[in-house]
């Protein structure tokens, strides 16, 4: 069971999301991911919480490098890709420019 207070920040960031999806600019993908953080273009990085070990680490290596944060999302990848609006299942999201949501000042 998850608790409310689990709960409630999970539907905080979806909403969030929601907003960056409307307003900023965002790329779903490991290739893309690996790009804009090569190029120093991520701000954040969400990965979901069922992604591979390998590429996890690899993720928050070039994160850390690029002084990108990083946010580790409480779903699996279904949830990632449906908090997103789309309708397939995606590991990482990077998110560029946040536009109208303050994502990125609540980490």
């Amino acid at each position: 069971m998850v608790s409310k207070k689990a709960k409630r920040s999970m539907e905080n960031i979806n909403s969030r999301l929601q907003l960056v999806i409307k307003s900023g600019k965002y790329s779903m993908g490991m290739k893309t991911a690996l790009h804009s953080l090569r190029m120093g273009k991520a701000k954040l990085v969400i990965i979901s919480n069922n992604c591979p070990a390998i590429t996890k680490s690899m993720l928050e290596y070039y994160a850390m490098l690029s002084k990108s944060s990083v946010l580790h999302y409480n779903g699996n990848n279904i949830d990632l890709g449906t908090a997103c609006g789309k309708t397939y299942r995606t590991h990482v999201m990077t998110i560029t420019d946040a536009g109208d949501s303050d994502i990125l000042g609540k980490l």
